[in-house]
């Protein structure tokens, strides 16, 4: 009885105890996001690209040529379990890199799928169950693959994964530098992934391609128009 009410006193001890590193955490988080590497780095950098319907993957797949390929590797392509067309235009692009150099690229790219958080159409009511249920599969998937570099642009795909990016960094399982490029159909207002992001402040560079978007939400980047 009483190795049981020892193990309560040191629990309600401890419990403010671990509120307060993680706080001191969290702020510790927020305020080196953003900030240059100490170091450069001279291996490559595990890099998680996420890939959305429509035009989000082709915008993606633009930013995806610029990259030193040597330096971003290995690269992880995610995108949702119903999108059957953006990972295999990854496919496409990584094959001609084979072709074109003659590069291992089959061993630095690899293709992943996650659950959606949210359909086209579907209430806000149900997709909280499904919100849940892709944020726990992008958990498992950041763990796993421990991305130091995310690249996204607004898909809702991306949120879950960068939300547990950041968590990670929070409690100190890992450091992902998180660039977030909403998308060029973005003229006016964000999309919801990015208004959710920007305001949580969780992704460490945020870029804009509209003038008006960078005067709307002044710690944007203006990147102009990457299309």
């Amino acid at each position: 009885m009483q190795m049981g009410l020892d193990a309560v006193a040191t629990a309600f001890y401890a419990f403010p105890v671990l509120i307060s590193v993680l706080t001191v955490r969290f702020f510790y988080v927020l305020w080196h996001s953003g900030q240059p590497a100490s170091k450069p780095r001279a291996t490559g950098l595990r890099c998680l690209i996420v890939l959305g319907s429509g035009g989000h993957t082709a915008e993606m797949m633009n930013i995806v040529t610029t990259l030193q390929k040597d330096r971003f590797t290995p690269r992880y392509y995610v995108a949702a379990l119903t999108d059957n067309m953006s990972l295999q235009k990854a496919q496409v692009y990584e094959q001609s890199l084979i072709q074109g150099d003659g590069m291992k690229t089959a061993e630095n790219a690899h293709f992943l799928q996650i659950y959606r958080s949210r359909e086209v159409g579907q209430s806000y009511i149900t997709s909280i169950a499904t919100t849940l249920l892709a944020t726990l599969h992008a958990m498992w998937l950041v763990i796993r693959i421990r991305p130091q570099v995310i690249f996204c642009n607004g898909p809702g795909t991306c949120f879950p994964l960068c939300i547990s990016a950041f968590l990670l960094k929070v409690i100190g399982l890992g450091w992902s530098s998180i660039f977030y490029i909403e998308s060029i159909a973005r003229v006016k207002k964000l999309s919801l992934s990015g208004l959710l992001l920007y305001k949580l402040r969780i992704a460490d560079q945020f870029f804009v391609q509209w003038p008006q978007l960078k005067h709307k939400y002044p710690r944007a980047c203006d990147a102009g128009r990457l299309m």
